[in-house]
């Protein structure tokens, strides 16, 4: 059949690059508007930005299905 070649000749992912996350600003009044609402308490504020306490249980990403 005439016509009939490779498929699929558009461009794919780029390997070895990786994109820059931009910095954010933690203590930015956004961000402190949506920890209000996400965080129960102080421990519970600073494990969501990442200071975690020697000894403390991973995380689970992801919700639950129970």
């Amino acid at each position: 059949m005439p016509g009939k070649g490779k498929r699929g000749k558009g461009q794919g992912k780029s390997r070895g690059k990786k994109q820059k996350k931009p910095e954010v600003d933690i203590l930015s009044p956004a961000a402190m508007l949506n920890l209000y609402y996400i965080a129960h308490n102080v421990a519970d504020c600073l494990q969501l930005r990442g200071f975690r306490w020697p000894g403390a249980p991973k995380a689970k990403k992801g919700k639950n299905k129970t």
